[in-house]
């Protein structure tokens, strides 16, 4: 880390943390097994930026969970729930990347023991330590770790902290309508909310995400098209909402695993780097400038293989945004 974690902002993320088993260029059907899963991943890009972060999730007692731990401890991640879990083995997510680096998912979770999250591990958090509270739309495919994460960003709420989510939908764990159902339960909650182009359905399409923003009370949405960009949408204090697009940055592509977690690990640290502890706080400027660290940040990310490994440090990102 290039630079120290005092006063740079604390970011709490909650959800999934799992193995990603990334296909071996030059060997098929040949596996390595990479520390993953949304939540983790930008607690841990945080945590690179000079953020203090933790993460609150349920790993198993296994080698897996293991070295997920270790993961987290490498990086200086806080571990809420430190105690490992017998009741399931840790989740297991299989990527096949196309001949573009794009990549699609399996999933080993009937359960995995990120489902396992209880609301007795929520009730446990003291938010006053946290500047920023984020979670994403995989932990609320089951029970009990559907409640336990809801639990999580309503007391955030009512502890005036910021919220993120990331809807960071999966086809291979849950249908869309299903998904969408329990979003629509804490979409109310959030401040900060990030979508991909797949994702547009949810809020109605790009053109409606205006009209979105002002029925639930979000303050920005980015929109995330990968090698095509990104999309700031911000509502100021008198409510009126700017668009500001911010472009990708050209790079070859290993692998994109993590590159959504990358951009926006990258986002949310920026803006606390910046002093955001607030909605109020959020400039066009300053969301900006957190657009165009987080494309660098996931840029970067896609050059090497793998989720977390990947994941760029601030002196990288900062010399890449001198360029």
């Amino acid at each position: 880390m290039s630079e120290g974690t005092v006063n740079t902002g604390r970011l709490l993320c909650t959800g999934e943390m799992l193995i990603d088993f990334t296909p071996v260029k030059g060997m098929s059907n040949t596996y390595t097994a990479n520390p993953g899963g949304a939540p983790a991943n930008v607690a841990v890009s945080a945590a690179r930026n000079g953020i203090k972060a933790g993460f609150l999730g349920k790993m198993g007692n296994d080698d897996f969970g293991k070295l997920l731990v270790n993961t987290l401890k490498k990086d200086n991640v806080e571990i809420l729930v430190p105690e490992l879990t017998d009741k399931a083995n840790t989740t297991l997510a299989f990527v096949t990347l196309s001949e573009d680096g794009d990549r699609s998912f399996t999933f080993v979770r009937k359960p995995g023991a990120d489902l396992l999250l209880s609301p007795e591990d929520a009730e446990k958090v003291d938010f006053s330590k946290w500047d920023m509270i984020h979670a994403g739309s995989v932990s609320q495919s089951g029970t009990p770790e559907r409640d336990a994460v809801l639990l999580v960003l309503k007391k955030a709420k009512e502890a005036g902290k910021l919220v993120s989510f990331d809807i960071n939908y999966r086809d291979k764990i849950w249908g869309i309508e299903d998904c969408a159902n329990e979003v629509e339960k804490l979409i109310d909650l959030v401040d900060l909310l990030k979508i991909s182009d797949e994702e547009l359905s949810f809020v109605g399409g790009e053109e409606n995400i205006p009209q979105y923003i002002k029925e639930h009370g979000i303050t920005v949405i980015v929109l995330t098209r990968g090698g095509e960009g990104a999309t700031v949408f911000l509502k100021n204090t008198d409510g009126i909402i700017t668009k500001t697009d911010i472009p990708s940055v050209k790079i070859a592509v290993t692998d994109t695993t993590g590159a959504g977690d990358a951009y926006w690990g990258g986002f949310l640290s920026s803006l606390l780097r910046q002093g955001i502890r607030s909605v109020s706080d959020i400039t066009v400027e300053k969301a900006e400038l957190a657009g165009r660290y987080g494309a660098v940040s996931g840029a970067l990310c896609v050059a090497k293989p793998g989720g977390i490994p990947a994941l760029p440090y601030i002196g990288e990102i900062e010399e890449m945004l001198k360029k």
